[in-house]
């Protein structure tokens, strides 16, 4: 049997909630609240893709991270240099790197979304992959909303979703 890989987990405690951070070598590959409704899939699709399991502990990268949060959180930061790890689908990892490019400040719909990756019907698939992102903040789904500028779901519940983008000025 195949030795299994590690993933470093750490927890901080973000103004708007728990996150659970981890890295699997040198990049970051998770960034997810603990009340996240699909935490259970999420671990289990880190687990199963990266053959590993989590370990409590730390890493350059997650330090980095939680540094980087920290000024996020205390306005000094607007970009982050992370080194992330998607871990996901190909159709995911287009979202979530789409996500990338929406800059602070700025919300885009779903339809938007599905637009920009070239698939304007996907809109549904668009917003599964969004719940399915396991790197919040960093790849920030949180500026995805309703096309009606509604707040729709987010993993780290809409008080929080509502927190980040006052945070970031949107409202």
């Amino acid at each position: 049997m195949k030795k299994k890989n590690i993933i470093k987990i750490r927890h901080y405690e973000s103004p708007c909630g728990m996150l659970m951070l981890g890295s699997y070598g040198d990049k970051l590959c998770l960034c997810d609240w603990q009340i996240e409704q699909h935490r259970d899939h999420i671990d289990r699709r880190l687990k199963r893709m990266l053959n590993a399991e989590f370990e409590e502990g730390t890493s350059e990268v997650i330090d980095k991270a939680i540094k980087q949060l920290d000024e996020f959180f205390a306005r000094q930061r607007k970009i982050f240099d992370i080194p992330l790890l998607f871990v996901g689908t190909d159709f995911q990892k287009t979202v979530w790197n789409e996500l990338l490019k929406i800059p602070f400040g700025k919300t885009v719909s779903y339809g938007e979304m599905a637009r920009r990756i070239g698939m304007p019907k996907a809109v549904r698939a668009v917003a599964n992959a969004n719940g399915a992102n396991s790197m919040s903040i960093f790849a920030p789904c949180h500026r995805v909303i309703g096309s009606d500028h509604s707040l729709t779901g987010y993993g780290g519940g809409l008080d929080a979703k509502r927190t980040l983008l006052k945070l970031e000025g949107v409202i």
